[in-house]
């Protein structure tokens, strides 16, 4: 097998068997750990620490320790969170949170270095064009990558299910699932009881060995950068110091199509962690017990990867704004349909429609909001990027945040607010983009040229 396709592989299974874990009990935070918002604080925090981590630590430990080693370091804090959660508390899940946060831009950054400088190893000992062979590298990876989340969750769901206690469900209790539950943690014990501590110690011990697994592939398989590559990787490498990064980023900001686009990005986190952190808990944990959660998500997963392999292969031909008005309508009527909704046992295939609908949409908002930002800002790319990690980390941390202290069907008015609010900002972007290039190259053409790659994912 070709070296630099080896790597490639080591790389993705990597990933796979590391975000198996993650993905997993990310989805499980809100119904496991529900005491005093203990959960969904924790995934507030990993994005917050993964705001400071983003325009700090990456270029320091990529050029400190090479991408084999930070890609190894940085794995090692996603398991400390695992560590942390067989003894949740607030002692032990929010230390690991920050540690995870902060080992999670430096992962991704040194990833795309590693895979980029691969790519072009490759192609120059091959005579192929560089962009073309990282691309297919970047194909392999998320081919593979996309799958972990499948597979976390469906351990969890089947580990669950093995739970004897069942508990049957009273309509009072079910008066407390949906848009207007009760705030209270009963919803963590409707629809089953709490899982035993056995089958939680048993999950969270098989997401370890599964982050171990990942860092022994990385350390015993994965080749470091070849002496010979040094040129190529002192290039790729180059970047400019932390306060330098820093003031770009807020600097970009004097852009106005960047401040427009704020809403929107802020939106992709809002979506996400609605998604991950209240309807797992108050809709599905609630009424039909926490073993339902992995199977809801694998639905979201599935549809989730399907379709952002779609319409980046049909964005071409469609444009994006198109896109951008599926993905509006299809939140729009998801977020009415959940207010009016009341959760019940009976409608099982319900539960099923939401994620996947909400699937959907997301992957027009991943692949379309990551092209926009490539195609608007194409000269200042890394400041652009940098704002997008900002600004969607944020509304991670909002959502997330905000969780425990409203109730559904106010956070739901919240989304509704800022997908409004984006789509009108949005179009104003595009009005300026329009007006002040009117002879640019269309999206449909650039598209062409290949994707824009960045990873937003923790």
């Amino acid at each position: 097998m070709e070296r630099n396709l080896k790597n490639v592989l080591v790389i993705s299974f990597g990933f796979l068997f590391l975000f198996t874990a993650y993905g997993g009990l990310q989805s499980l935070q809100s119904s496991l750990h529900s005491e005093e918002g203990l959960g969904v604080a924790s995934l507030s925090v990993v994005y917050a620490a993964l705001i400071l981590s983003s325009m700090l630590l990456p270029p320091i430990l990529i050029k400190k320790l090479g991408c084999k080693w930070t890609i190894a370091g940085s794995m090692c804090c996603y398991i400390t969170f695992s560590l942390g959660n067989f003894y949740a508390s607030w002692y032990t899940l929010i230390p690991t949170s920050v540690i995870l946060g902060l080992g999670g831009a430096p992962l991704w950054s040194a990833k795309c270095t590693y895979l980029t400088i691969a790519g072009n190893s490759y192609a120059e000992k091959a005579g192929k064009d560089g962009k073309d062979i990282i691309n297919q590298y970047f194909g392999v990876f998320f081919l593979i990558f996309q799958s972990a989340g499948i597979w976390g969750n469906l351990i969890s769901s089947l580990i669950f299910s093995q739970d004897s206690t069942k508990v049957e469900i009273s309509e009072e209790s079910l008066a407390c699932c949906g848009a207007y539950d009760c705030m209270t943690d009963a919803t963590n014990t409707t629809g089953s009881a709490e899982p035993s501590s056995s089958l939680i110690y048993t999950l969270l011990g098989i997401y370890t060995a599964s982050g171990v697994l990942a860092v022994l592939l990385i350390v015993i398989f994965l080749d470091q950068i070849k002496s010979d590559q040094a040129e190529t990787e002192k290039e790729t490498l180059k970047t400019p110091s932390f306060w330098s990064t820093f003031l770009a980023t807020f600097q970009h900001l004097k852009d106005k199509r960047q401040c427009l686009l704020i809403p929107l990005t802020m939106y992709s986190g809002f979506e996400q962690g609605f998604l991950s952190g209240d309807y797992t808990k108050t809709y599905v944990t609630c009424a039909l017990g926490i073993h339902y959660v992995g199977y809801v998500m694998i639905c979201f997963s599935a549809v989730n990867s399907l379709c952002s392999l779609l319409f980046g292969k049909i964005s071409q031909f469609t444009g994006r704004k198109l896109l951008f008005a599926l993905a509006t309508v299809t939140n729009t009527a998801c977020i009415i349909a959940l207010l009016l909704w009341k959760p019940h046992p009976k409608q099982l295939a319900v539960f099923f429609v939401f994620p996947a609908l909400w699937g959907l949409a997301d992957a027009i908002w991943q692949t379309q909001t990551n092209g926009l930002y490539g195609i608007l800002f194409e000269k200042h790319k890394e400041a652009a990027f940098a704002n997008y990690r900002l600004w969607e980390s944020l509304g991670f941390v909002i959502a997330f945040g905000y969780s425990t202290k409203l109730q559904v069907y106010i956070k739901l008015y919240i989304l509704l607010s800022m997908l409004v609010l984006s789509m009108v900002m949005y179009g104003m972007a595009e009005y300026l983009e329009a007006k002040s290039s009117p002879g640019r190259p269309t999206a449909t053409k650039k598209a062409k040229e290949g994707p824009f790659i960045e990873e937003t994912h923790i």
